[in-house]
């Protein structure tokens, strides 16, 4: 764009993520609000702004997880279901699509981890970067307690133990072998009060041999690493924060209670710094140098019976385990048999799917470089809050421990996968409350919303509600409890506030072009020069739209489009009133010529959060989506979208609308 007034630099090349939900299950209101709807926005404006050749928007199902294996288990167990567990991923992938679509997200590929070409593909990619890790010295071959089912005879997956999260502070009962539903990670012998759920029985800990990530030696890197994001304003500061939180010295947390006991085999513990317990606390700390000397303390706590409860700090990131249902790990070491636990994979499945759809587009095998490599791209990766441990301590470490070495071939490179920009959103809640499909609050789908509310009046609703600032809980009249309040008509939805801008003030502002040029026109759109307060009206208003944008402060977005919509259909009522009024021909020509303009800007704007309705609008404009939808002109006039030969008589043709139209629909015509 040409107008003098935009300040933020964008990359030449951008891939967008949107996660990759599992694939036990259909999407939920959470995967939509949270994480798609956002990305694609972005990815959509950036599309507009750099290129659509320049940009991918990159997910997929998550093929593997204790999660998978367990949701194929209850379905056999409960439902009868005779399929493979291939089946059932297959099933619930095809699923996820048909809800993306439902709600115009604009995938540049979604496959799945074990899917199709993607699958193949990532298959060989994590091959490659295990053996890169482990080439590089980063990889431990390490003996430790998984769970095993007596009774069952088997050992089990981390959807297969459940207990209470044993990192101090947390109040979660959804705590599975190594994680909890919060996203804390921690040793599976750290849980607390464990149980199977194949049999209810108490498992036992019986020792395996897999290859770790030596995250603790990136302690040095990570702090300055967070330092450097908390001094970045475009970053949001839930990030750093919350990798700082995993940054701090091993500690042990002992009951207060304890504390003789403690005092007793304090000599048999490494060197370590204890900490009274503050006013009011139940625990007193116990901090050691190293995660090492925390685990020897560890072992003799517990044989000595003292209870305790460990501190968020830096573990070493187990890469593979030993579930059947995984993509194979390579044999290192003469280790074979293993496969890849779905937490890694998940992390460098983007770069896979990047590299398969690129192939889809029949570009060279290596230009996924291009996109995660090159020092003028950058990848936006779209999660929530909740996974920030994952994406933003382990990914960014192992990203750091590959930075000198081309993953592909193992050689020394200039230009290796770079850092990515994380943009973490807080909870979206039902109501007041998280809800999970797992806990008592149950979601709705996101099938269930679409039967209430049309996706763009959902999609402008998820941009506006914030969640990029702080936890929002999401009210739908159509799931309030009360029922008295559901069917109260003067009890407003507060899904419905934003969709009044788009079914009322801007398709007002839309028909009002069209339907004035039908009469006084001949159904042709004036063109020639604007009007300057208009114009500067208009630049102004792309300026602010790009700064937020370059913050990826999507509800400043919906604030600012709701003012600019307003004020253009203020413009068009009160020009056009006047000019009636004066029954000055020329003054309503000019007034149609600068509300075009204005609907113009509108539109382009509004494009990366209501597709539909703008790229109708753009439809009977009579442009193509790729001349239009574009930030590349000086936004000085209609002119310049029009080829030569367009222009006939000061005026270009645009279709006839009919009676009625909406180009912003409601979900229920009579609402």
């Amino acid at each position: 764009m040409a107008t003098d007034n935009l300040q933020a630099a964008w990359p030449a090349r951008a891939v967008v993520t949107a996660g990759m939900p599992y694939g036990n299950k259909p999407l939920h209101f959470g995967h939509i609000a949270g994480v798609f709807v956002p990305a694609d926005a972005f990815a959509r404006f950036l599309r507009d702004r750099i290129g659509a050749d320049n940009v991918r928007f990159i997910s997929g199902t998550d093929c593997f997880g204790s999660p998978i294996n367990e949701g194929y288990r209850k379905l056999r167990e409960e439902a009868g279901f005779d399929g493979t567990i291939a089946d059932y991923v297959e099933r619930n992938h095809e699923a996820q699509k048909r809800t993306l679509a439902a709600y115009d997200i604009s995938l540049s590929i979604y496959q799945g981890s074990g899917i199709g070409h993607a699958g193949e593909v990532h298959q060989a990619f994590t091959d490659r970067f295990i053996r890169s890790l482990y080439e590089a010295g980063h990889l431990r071959r390490r003996s430790t307690l998984q769970f095993f089912d007596p009774q069952a005879q088997t050992f089990l997956n981390g959807r297969q133990v459940t207990g209470r999260c044993p990192v101090q502070g947390c109040k979660s009962e959804k705590a599975y072998a190594d994680e909890c539903d919060l996203g804390h990670s921690y040793a599976p012998e750290d849980l607390i009060a464990p149980k199977s759920s194949l049999t209810g029985c108490v498992p036992e800990m019986r020792p395996v041999e897999n290859w770790y990530f030596d995250l603790p030696a990136f302690g040095d890197y990570l702090r300055a690493y967070a330092a450097e994001l908390g001094a970045d304003a475009d970053v949001r500061a839930i990030v750093p924060q919350t990798i700082a939180e995993f940054l701090l010295p091993p500690v042990l947390y002992v009951k207060n209670d304890m504390e003789e006991a403690f005092n007793q085999v304090r000599d048999e513990l490494p060197a370590c710094e204890v900490v009274p317990a503050a006013d009011g606390k139940q625990s007193f700390e116990v901090g050691f140098a190293n995660i090492e000397d925390r685990d020897v303390a560890r072992a003799v706590l517990e044989k000595a019976g003292i209870r305790f409860r460990s501190g968020k700090t830096l573990v070493p990131f187990r890469i593979t385990g030993n579930i059947e249902w995984g993509v194979a790990a390579p044999d290192i070491e003469g280790l074979g048999g293993l496969t890849v636990w779905c937490w890694p994979e998940s992390l460098w499945a983007p770069i896979s799917f990047t590299i398969a759809a690129n192939d889809e587009l029949g570009l060279p095998r290596d230009s996924w470089k291009d996109f995660w490599c090159s020092p003028d791209a950058q990848v936006y990766q779209f999660i929530g809050q909740d996974n920030l441990y994952f994406y933003g301590v382990a990914q960014t470490a192992m990203f750091e421990a590959l930075s000198g070495t081309d993953i592909v071939t193992g050689e020394p490179t200039e230009h290796p996968v770079r850092q990515t920009r994380l943009v973490a959103n807080y909870h979206i809640l039902l109501g007041n409350k998280k809800a999970s499909s797992s806990g008592a609050v149950k979601p709705p789908t996101a099938d269930e919303l679409l039967e209430h509310y049309s996706a763009e009046e959902l999609r402008a609703h998820f941009l506006a509600l914030g969640l990029d600032q702080k936890s929002v809980g999401f009210k739908p009249k159509a799931f309030d409890p009360d029922a008295d309040k559901r069917s109260d008509p003067r009890v407003a939805d507060p899904v419905l506030k934003e969709s009044a801008l788009l079914t009322n003030v801007f398709n007002r502002l839309a028909r009002s072009c069209f339907y004035e040029a039908q009469k006084s026109f001949g159904c042709n759109m004036p063109v020639g020069e604007v009007t300057p307060a208009v114009l500067q009206r208009a630049h102004d208003a792309m300026a602010s739209y790009d700064a937020i944008m370059h913050k990826v402060e999507l509800h400043s977005i919906m604030a600012l489009m709701d003012e600019f919509i307003r004020w253009s259909n203020k413009y068009w009522a009160d020009g056009i009133k006047n000019a009636e009024l004066a029954g000055d021909d020329a003054a309503r020509r000019q007034v149609l010529l600068d509300s075009f303009y204005l609907l113009r800007v509108c539109t382009l704007l509004m494009h990366p959060v209501v597709p539909g309705g703008t790229e109708t609008i753009c439809d009977y404009l009579n442009f193509s989506f790729d001349e239009f939808f574009s930030w590349n002109y000086d936004f000085d006039g209609m002119a310049e979208l029009c080829s030569a030969g367009e222009i006939v008589e000061g005026a270009h043709r645009v279709c006839e609308l009919p009676p009625r139209f909406d180009f912003f629909k409601k979900r229920y015509a009579g609402r």
